[in-house]
């Protein structure tokens, strides 16, 4: 009951952010505290055009999730896109940086899980 609740705040969350699911989960990835409204617009944008992305460079890739050259181009391709998408300020490059990694974390144990496709949820 608990999980059904909350699985109804997330996708009322999501449609109130005007994201997508997946677009959201990407979102709390990229966001940090007091951001300006137009910098939270901005990241907004970011995470759906990061997802947009990832979703085109993976769909061709079989099992990249196995594969450390894969790996290191989806990671390096995800650390190059929040670099241009995310505002600096208020992102230093250090925080980018970390914020790269957890978003690599998160699209892999999707991947891997095969809960992350390559079509639009």
């Amino acid at each position: 009951m608990d999980l059904a609740k909350s699985l109804d705040a997330e996708q009322h969350r999501a449609a109130t952010e005007g994201l997508s699911e997946d677009e959201l989960a990407l979102f709390d990835l990229l966001k940090k505290d007091n951001l300006s409204k137009t910098d939270r617009e901005r990241v907004k944008q970011a995470s759906q055009s990061l997802l947009d992305s990832i979703r085109k460079l993976i769909a061709p890739l079989e099992r990249w999730t196995e594969k450390e050259q894969t790996q290191a181009e989806v990671e390096v391709f995800i650390l190059g896109h929040i670099f241009q998408a995310l505002p600096t300020p208020p992102f230093s490059d250090d925080e980018k940086q970390a914020v790269a990694k957890r978003v690599y974390l998160h699209i892999w144990q999707q991947s891997a899980a095969g809960q992350f496709t390559a079509a639009a949820a």
